[in-house]
């Protein structure tokens, strides 16, 4: 097969994908296009207008190399894959980013990539500056900071601090975002663009910023250096430090720059110092170094120079462009401020109509409330009057009831005035009875004694006599009457006979004491029958006393009133009964 049907064979076109900051692309190129053709389709798709400060880079054996613009894509040393993967990034970075970036799509890719070296430390950035510069990415992301929307843990899903900060501190991520809201907070009404050129303007003054590293070395056999590339001129740096450079070459005192295969040679434009030479190990990476160099270079000759008419134009545009948007955002804020205070007077007036509505619920229900307390107290003073009708007449039956008592209490207290009276004179006679009893009783003592002795004395006499009747009964009997019957108890008959007859007319002592015992006798007999009487007496007028007094008690309990105070009725009988016990037994 010829080498003519092989080229016939190979497709016209090839897949390429290209990935920006925020979208990745993939677009179908033809085979004899160049890196120019594709980096100006690139372009026009994302509306790019400052194109020198970028390019599209690829990755070739761990090398970044930049595509040339004036080389076709495929004779290049692209990855074959398909399709071919570009980064489409920036390749040099301006002096002053708020003077050189003049489109919003300029600044918002360099503003992501910027933020992206930071994020993965190839710009290194102290703990206070990253704080910073994460609340102008969160207002730029976020727009204003609003309370009410933005609840805590709000960016617990962003990125916006380096590892290195996060660990260098003890701090937790809630903490990390208080610190972060604090300044998010003062940033208020600045623009997404305003936001992202604050946040370009103060990593434009970090160490590392836009510089591109590459290992050198002086002499063949001396120790590592870094060379590093930026829009101000070229540094050496020692490797462990890159941010204080040991020498460095402005743009403006290079005279030359060129290489003979790892050789490098500055020229300083002052011919009275030395020229400067260094070595780099890989010719991939002195292309590129020399690639850098020669486009910052042309950009720092530039930046001194009048600008085109492309770039006034530009300039022209963007003024007007941020002049339009200013009035646009000045507009809307009016606006904005307009709604939200229409939105207050709104919530004002429904908190006032809410407020209105809830007075007038409550003075209906207070209207509702004094209908029925007026009612109520209608019926309450109705019911107070009949009460008081009758309280009044209850009070005049117990005036009545309380005259009654008064008048019963009269009668009872002079009842009781002569009861005592009465206990008074019973306890005088039982005291009079008591002492007559002693006395009684010390008299039938020596009554009893005497009635002893005159028993002795008649058992003595009836001795004496029957001593005499033996002596002298048979003569008197002979001369007065027959003789009785014979026998035993006929002969104690005569004897009793006999001695009555010897007692009644030959002892007259002994007839004159027995008269005055039974005389004694009678008179006792009477008064204690006497005394009987009187106690039986006391007794029933007791009784009687104490029956008036529990129907008395019963008529104050039944009727509800206190029972007028007096001496418990065990208590004023006790002494009474005691007496009256003595007597019964008396």
């Amino acid at each position: 097969m010829s080498i003519l049907g092989l080229k016939k064979k190979q497709p016209k076109t090839f897949k390429v994908k290209v990935i920006t900051m925020d979208a990745e692309m993939e677009f179908s190129c033809e085979v004899k296009w160049k890196g120019k053709d594709l980096f100006d389709l690139v372009c026009r798709t994302i509306g790019l207008r400052e194109t020198w400060f970028f390019g599209l880079r690829y990755t070739v054996k761990d090398t970044h190399a930049w595509l040339k613009p004036d080389k076709r894509v495929l004779d290049q040393e692209v990855p074959k894959d398909s399709p071919i993967t570009f980064h489409f990034l920036a390749k040099f970075f301006p002096e002053k980013v708020e003077e050189e970036l003049v489109q919003e799509i300029t600044q918002h890719l360099f503003f992501l990539q910027v933020k992206k070296q930071i994020l993965d430390e190839e710009i290194f950035c102290s703990p206070e500056a990253s704080v910073l510069l994460a609340s102008y990415a969160v207002q730029a992301k976020y727009g204003d900071y609003d309370p009410n929307f933005h609840k805590p843990g709000f960016l617990a899903q962003d990125e916006l601090l380096p590892k290195r900060v996060l660990m260098q501190y003890q701090m937790t991520p809630e903490m990390w975002e208080e610190k972060i809201t604090a300044w998010y907070a003062e940033h208020r009404n600045i623009a997404r663009d305003e936001a992202e050129m604050e946040y370009l303007k103060i990593a434009q003054d970090l160490d590392m910023y836009g510089v591109s590293y590459f290992p050198i070395t002086q002499n063949k056999r001396d120790k590592e250096l870094l060379l590093g590339v930026d829009a101000q001129g070229l540094h050496i740096y020692s490797p462990n430090s890159k941010l204080n450079p040991n020498k460095s070459f402005p743009w403006s005192g290079i005279r030359n720059i060129s290489y003979s295969e790892k050789e490098f040679t500055i020229k300083p434009l002052d011919k009275k110092k030395d020229v400067f030479k260094f070595y780099s190990s890989q010719l991939r990476v002195n292309k590129l170094i020399l690639q850098l160099c020669i486009g910052n270079h042309d950009l720092f000759m530039r930046r001194r120079k009048v600008d085109s008419i492309e770039v006034q134009q530009m300039k022209a545009q963007a003024k007007e462009e941020k002049a339009r948007k200013k009035m646009e955002r000045q507009i809307l804020a009016r606006e904005k401020q307009l709604r939200e205070d229409a939105e207050r007077a709104k919530e004002e007036m429904e908190r006032r109509l809410f407020q209105l509505q809830d007075e007038a619920r409550m003075a209906n229900e207070a209207l509702l409330r004094s209908e029925e307390t007026a009612d109520l107290l209608a019926e309450k003073a109705q019911i107070a009057e009949e009460e008081a009708k009758l309280l009044a007449h209850k009070a005049a039956e117990a005036e009545q009831e309380r005259q009654r008592l008064e008048v019963t209490a009269l009668k009872t207290k002079e009842e009781h005035r002569l009861m005592e009276q009465k206990m008074r004179e019973a306890e005088q006679l039982a005291v009079k009875l008591v002492e007559q009893s002693e006395r009684r009783s010390k008299e039938a003592d020596h009554l009893k004694q005497d009635l002893n002795e005159a028993k002795d004395a008649e058992r003595r006499a009836k001795q004496k006599l029957l001593e005499i009747t033996k002596t002298t009964y048979p003569l008197i009997a002979a001369y007065s009457s027959p003789p009785p019957p014979s026998g035993p108890e006929n002969m104690e008959m005569q004897l009793e006979m006999a001695t009555s007859h010897r007692l009644d007319f030959k002892d007259p002592d002994m007839k004159r004491l027995s008269m005055e015992i039974e005389r004694e006798r009678l008179e006792y007999m009477e008064k204690s029958k006497h005394l009987q009487d009187q106690l039986k007496e006391l007794k029933t007028e007791i009784e009687s006393l104490k029956l008036e007094e529990q129907q008395q008690a019963g008529i104050y309990n039944l009727r509800g009133y206190a029972e007028p105070p007096y001496v418990p009725h065990s208590n004023r009988n006790s002494a009474y009964m005691a007496q009256m016990a003595f007597f019964e037994e008396v």
